[in-house]
């Protein structure tokens, strides 16, 4: 048995087709298709279950496949501490963000990111919440960039900024002539969400539920583009998380963004990583270059100029 088996075991897993196995793990199908042979004849298992146009795993593949995954994320984490000791700072970070957040804050951070890291190859996965969680356990991440709550022992959590939300309003809506509004506003109103899987539908819903407002029947996004969409057309409001309406997103004339005032809902952003990474150290240092986001880009755009005349002023 050797490394290079269990990783066309892992690739058949993910894949369920020789075919593409093969060309993730660059061979030819017949050499995967013959190396899984051995390892089923040296195991003394059927570790695959061969049909016609699909492939399975059995209950024992299965097992051994996640067994597999374990050893090649911890012979990597050996890898990675033998060449983080020579150059801390240099290699690869394989880092997740969902896709309500990744668009809206990479613009911001990644320029002082290569200023600050200058050898770092930055890999970027955008994924729902769920399946970066899935990664970082599995060793396909190095860590993710995720809105709280996160509950798992095994990933070291660091919070890095509160993003509040705004109402996105059709201009002609009657709410849109307010300045401001409090969530108790929103009381009865129906809110236009993304489908299940997105976790700022989950956070949107939490909103709801305090505000005791509901959901648009008959309607879910399937992204936050959609949604803003939808309002310019008037079908009806929503709740955008701050950065998404920040430039260089262009605003909208048909959408009113109404700011909270009070109790300001918000999602607690945070970087996670498995404790046991060999890139623990250099992981802080990286949280702390998205942890220094300008703090304006966490205002409603339309609040901006006053609060330089403030300084200005002071």
């Amino acid at each position: 048995m050797n490394l290079r088996d269990l990783k066309y075991l892992v690739a058949l897993a993910d894949h369920r087709h020789f075919g593409r196995a093969a060309q993730a793990s660059f061979v030819s199908q017949p050499t995967l298709s013959t190396q899984i042979k051995k390892l089923e004849e040296e195991l003394g298992v059927a570790l695959v279950e061969r049909a016609p146009r699909r492939v399975m795993l059995t209950p024992v593949g299965r097992d051994v496949a996640e067994r597999a995954r374990s050893v090649i994320a911890e012979v990597d984490q050996m890898i990675e501490v033998a060449r983080r000791s020579r150059d801390p700072e240099a290699g690869s970070v394989r880092l997740g963000l969902f896709p309500t957040l990744g668009p809206y804050l990479l613009p911001h951070v990644l320029p002082a990111v290569r200023t600050r890291f200058p050898r770092l190859e930055l890999l970027l996965v955008e994924e729902k919440t769920d399946q970066i969680l899935q990664r970082l356990r599995d060793g396909r991440l190095d860590a993710g960039i995720l809105a709280l709550p996160v509950h798992d022992d095994q990933l070291r959590i660091e919070p890095l900024f509160d993003e509040p939300f705004v109402l996105a309003a059709p201009r002609t809506h009657p709410i849109a002539s307010n300045g401001s509004l409090h969530s108790d506003d929103l009381r009865d109103a129906d809110l236009l969400l993304l489908e299940e899987g997105h976790c700022l539908r989950d956070q949107a819903l939490d909103v709801c539920r305090l505000a005791g407002a509901g959901e648009r029947e008959g309607f879910r996004a399937t992204s936050l583009e959609t949604l803003r969409q939808m309002v310019a057309a008037g079908v009806g409001m929503t709740l955008l998380p701050m950065l998404a309406v920040q430039p260089p997103v262009p605003p909208s004339p048909d959408v009113a963004l109404l700011p909270f005032s009070g109790d300001i809902p918000h999602r607690r952003i945070a970087m996670v990583w498995r404790r046991s990474s060999a890139m623990g150290e250099f992981l802080e240092r990286l949280a702390e270059e998205f942890r220094s986001l300008p703090g304006e880009l966490l205002m409603p755009p339309s609040s901006k100029p006053a609060a330089k005349r403030a300084r200005r002023a002071g």
